[in-house]
């Protein structure tokens, strides 16, 4: 049975209330942020983003213990589905992100996120990991709530890829507070929603199209057990990883194999995801 969908005038309507807030946002980025504290920042930065998810007929949903409005020394993980990802993440806990060099070229969407404070990552470069890594972790240090996305890449939302354990290193030098969050979208009944995917070959204005498609969505924000970097068994980059992983994992309700007891790449999760 072939899920129902919006009127074309409604998607229009979603479109143009879409750009319109897409031209907000440059405005305030350009003119505001530049004379705004970080915290002034960050109030600005949660709301814009709670008001673009609401533009296109997405709701925010909190499982488990969010650690605030912009907890410090924090690093978010998260697995990554959709260019959503970084709006849904801002509407409940804002931060700073580290993003794939792609975004920065993404239309209106990547000039958006460069001025909000981005760190972009060449990830076919391997030598650029420790540059980023060490801007990391004096932003860690400083006081700074940074995120990133292990995966390096986006899957469809069925599963989680297998992380990147190389800038999880940042956060052992501050002793900073890994935080995992497991991102789902869903339907109002509760199954899982592919239309924000970003994967494979799919285009952002694919993407966006089946996204204005949808009558509803909902996305949820399952934070996992904060992870205390340099503590107990969380001595190495790969021990929180896998610790990540795990907590990402439980909240999406997904099957994990055992993982090997040594230091290395997480293993790739099933795709079947409970829906």
């Amino acid at each position: 049975m072939k899920s129902p969908t919006t009127s074309y005038p409604i998607r229009l309507c979603r479109l143009l209330r879409l750009v319109c807030h897409i031209a907000l946002g440059f405005f305030i980025v350009a003119t505001r942020y530049p004379r705004l504290a970080q915290a002034e920042r960050a109030v600005v930065t949660r709301r814009w983003s709670l008001q673009l998810l609401k533009l296109l007929g997405m709701s925010v949903r909190i499982e488990g213990v969010n650690p605030g409005f912009y907890p410090p020394n924090t690093l978010l993980v998260a697995n990554h589905v959709s260019w959503l990802d970084i709006f849904a993440l801002s509407s409940c806990t804002v931060s700073r992100f580290v993003a794939k060099r792609e975004i920065r070229s993404w239309p209106l969407i990547g000039w958006v996120v460069n001025a909000g404070g981005t760190l972009f990552i060449d990830r076919s470069n391997r030598r650029d990991a420790s540059r980023v890594n060490q801007l990391l972790a004096e932003a860690l240090g400083s006081g700074s709530c940074m995120a990133v996305f292990p995966e390096a890449t986006t899957s469809d939302g069925r599963g989680i890829l297998p992380f990147k354990a190389s800038l999880f290193e940042a956060a052992l030098p501050s002793r900073s507070t890994v935080q995992p969050i497991a991102l789902r979208y869903q339907r109002p009944d509760g199954t899982l929603s592919t239309a924000p995917a970003y994967a494979g070959d799919t285009t952002f204005w694919e993407s966006l199209k089946l996204i204005l498609a949808e009558p509803a969505l909902e996305v949820v924000l399952s934070y996992g057990q904060p992870l205390k970097a340099g503590e107990g068994e969380l001595l190495t980059r790969f021990a929180l990883s896998e610790s990540a992983y795990r907590e990402i994992a439980k909240g999406l309700k997904l099957s994990l194999p055992d993982m090997p007891d040594k230091a290395g790449k997480t293993p790739v999760c099933p795709q079947d995801a409970v829906q």
